[in-house]
This record gives C-alpha cells, structure tokens and sequence, in this order.
C-alpha cells in the first residue's frame, strides 16, 4: 500500500496545476480582445490573420528528399541518445556494454552505407548523361 503521505503530495500537485491553469485561461479571457460582426473587419477573417492578403495556394509540395531528411535525423538521433545513455554508465557495464555499443554502431554505419550506396542521400538536382557519339562505345574495333 502506498505512503499516505506520497498520495497527498501528489494530490495538493494535480491541485496545484489545476489552480495554475484556471488562473492563465481566466486571465486570457478576461485580457484577450473580442471582436464579432463588422468590428472584426476583413483582414481578421482572413487565414493567415495578419493583414496581409493572401496570395497562391498555402499547399505546398515538397519533394521527397524533404522527408528523407527527417527521417534520417530522427534515425541517427535516436542512436546518439542511445550512446549519450550508454556513455553515463560505461564503466558499469564494462566489456560486454562496450561489445554491444560497438555493434550497435556497426550496424548503424552498415546501415548508413547502405542508404549512400542506393543514393537516398543524393540529394542535390540528378547529374545529366551525355550521350556518346557513335563508335566511341567501349568496344574494340
């Protein structure tokens, strides 16, 4: 069963939190300004509502690379804070923690190899190929 005390100190914090929140919503509320009808004019009711007039379309396309990007920095930052978290505790683990960190890193650059080698980290314009003239091919006449 747990301590009466830890419940209540958990109690008076939500509490407290609960307090805090009513204070800020109120005090928005009550400091926000509210304009209806004709007082909230034309450039309030437009999407971007700061008074500049919209021009285009807000859809955007972006290109793939776009996401390739993210989701490699979400890949490799992920394993940076797995080898921060290892890095606290390294003499506790010992050799067997550096045997396993040191694979972990293997297979990231494995890994990392592979994305270079099929070109997902390409991602400037494609080169253009020049065509060869006829009977510059490799063969020998």
């Amino acid at each position: 069963m747990e301590n009466a005390s830890d419940i209540w100190s958990v109690l008076i914090y939500a509490v407290a939190i609960g307090v805090l929140l009513a204070c800020i919503f109120g005090l928005s509320a009550m400091t926000g300004t509210r304009r209806t009808g004709a007082a909230r004019g034309r450039a309030l009711s437009m999407p971007f509502e700061s008074g500049i007039i919209p021009t285009g379309s807000a859809h955007l396309r972006l290109p793939v690379q776009y996401y390739l990007v993210a989701m490699f920095f979400v890949i490799f930052d992920v394993e940076a804070a797995f080898l921060f978290t290892w890095g606290t505790v390294v003499t506790a683990v010992g050799w067997v923690g550096y045997g396993a960190a040191l694979m972990f890193i293997v297979f990231l650059a494995i890994s990392l190899a592979y994305l270079w080698r099929a070109g997902a980290l390409d991602w400037g314009p494609a080169p253009r190929l020049r065509a060869r003239p006829p009977g510059a091919g490799g063969a020998a006449s």
